[in-house]
């Protein structure tokens, strides 16, 4: 029998990511509790074109086994449930007809196709990093933020309307990631803040804060096609009949707004603070820094972006590709060869039973390679990349193998280029903010304690790293969540709820070792930009 508790409420939060979704149930008292959690993959569908779409069906699916798993293997009953909250991958785009269906597959965050639309938009006249001066200073002024990235949603809004007209024309609104789910569980569209200002097309001027008029007139933006704006914490409808049939969950739940992942993975790390740091390193990667002000580093993609938390911003350096570039070490230098042996040893029947995938085996390997992989860089950007430099045309690569190197080797230097890469995006917003010396990592590159020394080591700075780091996400929506139902007064306290599991101290030596690696690591963009740009023609 569980214990029961009046102040007691039980939350369920979505973690849609870009891969799969993690559906967890939280138990929200004095702390925020994971109590269970089921996770199901889906595809990503990478075009020819440069296009990065998903399936609304497969999303939903897995929405609905995960659900009904959750609680076949748990013994709180779905009629408990107080609220479903959502953290969700950003920046994609769901334009959906007046039925909710989308009218094209719903285009992800790292859809690259519009390179014709942002020239026409914004890369022309007089300009400053590769944006028109004049449209360039009224984005900043109105929104603290630029449209520069060809992968930006507003070039896929375009590039639908250019390139499918009918499905244009049927488009009823403009949803990202989980404001989809929203509609599918509620039938209400909206957006919260943080996605609308991931538009960049919500003014964010105090007193003014909504859609902006003026700057979806100059885009050629059509305002009917845009939600209302909600904030993470407000009620955005409830469960109806038909999704709670399909999910296997009573009508009438309580759904809240959630947030973007960019948004509510710094709340359920504990970084709430103005000042404080934390880095993400899951399928995509990135630095964000709590700030009180909007900033913005145009020449380094970096922007100062809405968070959930009212009056307060997350400036936030992304990386397209970091647990990414792990699973295609996984695929094609590790299972190519030798399937689920290492070492010519069966993992599941030795003592290496013990770690719990074979991510955990790989990383342990590279743990006895010396730091500096032997001389050998990785480049980090196996799908273009947009911070601190914006190209899609960027690569992967390894650069110094000897005749000496090994498959150890170059696993460990894919584990080093992605911390050289975090390390640049952190001393870039060094230039406009001043960062925490002791950061949170989360993410699922956070279970390996491996990556979590070399990260310390690389970037000089303490590293902890928070209970079930892969999961907070999860745990900022259930916060939002039990704010909008009033089990938590304020998301300033959240911190005090997520105790650390691990801290790792930086070695000045093996920095001095990576200084001069990261040195040589920044330099290849420039030494190979031409040549990146040849290969992508």
């Amino acid at each position: 029998m569980r214990e029961e508790n009046e102040d007691m409420i039980y939350v369920l939060a979505y973690d849609i990511g870009t891969t799969g979704v993690k559906t967890c149930l939280f138990r929200v008292d004095d702390t925020i509790t994971l109590l269970a959690g089921v996770s199901k993959g889906y595809r990503l569908y990478i075009l020819e074109d440069g296009g990065a779409e998903q399936d609304e069906e497969e999303w939903w699916q897995a929405v609905c086994d995960t659900t009904k798993e959750l609680f076949a293997g748990t013994e709180v009953r779905p009629d408990e449930v107080a609220g479903i909250s959502f953290c969700s991958q950003m920046q994609g785009l769901v334009l959906v007809d007046k039925d909710g269906k989308p009218v094209h597959r719903p285009m992800s965050y790292m859809d690259q196709r519009a390179k014709a639309e942002i020239r026409k938009g914004l890369a022309y006249g007089p300009q400053i990093a590769g944006a028109n001066v004049f449209r360039l200073l009224k984005c900043l002024r109105i929104t603290g933020a630029v449209s520069t990235s060809v992968k930006d949603p507003m070039w896929k809004y375009k590039w639908i309307e250019n390139h499918e007209p009918e499905n244009f024309r049927r488009a009823d609104k403009w949803l990202d990631v989980k404001e989809y789910f929203i509609r599918r569980l509620t039938g209400e569209c909206v957006m919260t803040e943080d996605s609308a200002f991931a538009t960049l097309l919500y003014d964010t001027r105090k007193g003014k804060e909504g859609w902006s008029a003026s700057l979806c007139r100059m885009f050629g933006i059509q305002m009917e096609h845009l939600p209302r704006i909600i904030r993470s914490s407000d009620r955005a409808g409830s469960l109806t009949a038909q999704a709670a049939e399909e999910l296997g969950l009573p009508a009438g739940i309580p759904v809240f707004g959630g947030g973007g992942d960019a948004s509510l993975i710094g709340v359920g790390s504990g970084c709430v603070g103005v000042g404080e740091t934390h880095i993400y390193c899951g399928t995509s990667g990135w630095v964000g820094t709590v700030t009180d002000r909007q900033i913005v580093d145009v020449s380094a993609m970096i922007a100062a972006i809405v968070g959930a938390q009212t009056g307060r911003y997350n400036y936030f350096a992304e990386m397209e590709t970091a647990g990414k570039c792990l699973e295609w070490v996984k695929d094609h230098l590790a299972l190519d060869e030798i399937g689920i042996y290492l070492k010519k040893v069966d993992v599941s029947e030795s003592h290496e039973a013990v770690y719990r995938s074979l991510y955990d085996y790989m990383t342990e390997v590279v743990s006895q390679v010396p730091e500096g992989s032997g001389g050998v860089i990785f480049t980090p950007w196996l799908h273009g990349n947009r911070c601190p430099f914006e190209d899609p045309a960027a690569a992967g690569m390894f650069f110094g193998i000897r005749l000496e190197t090994g498959k150890s080797e170059l696993i460990r230097a894919v584990l080093e280029g992605i911390c050289y890469h975090l390390r640049w995006m952190l001393e870039c917003e060094e230039r406009k903010v001043k960062t925490s010396s002791v950061i949170r990592f989360v993410g699922g590159g956070a279970l390996s304690p491996v990556t979590s020394q070399i990260l310390a080591d690389i970037t000089g700075r303490t590293i902890e790293v928070v209970e079930n780091p892969q999961n907070v996400g999860a745990v900022g929506a259930a916060a939002v969540a039990a704010v909008g139902l009033g089990a938590i007064g304020d998301l300033d306290r959240v911190k005090d709820f997520i105790p650390v599991s691990g801290r790792f101290e930086p070695d000045p030596e093996k920095k001095k070792i990576y200084d001069k690696y990261f040195d040589i690591f920044k330099r290849l963009y420039q030494s190979n930009k031409k040549n990146y740009r040849r290969l992508s023609q």
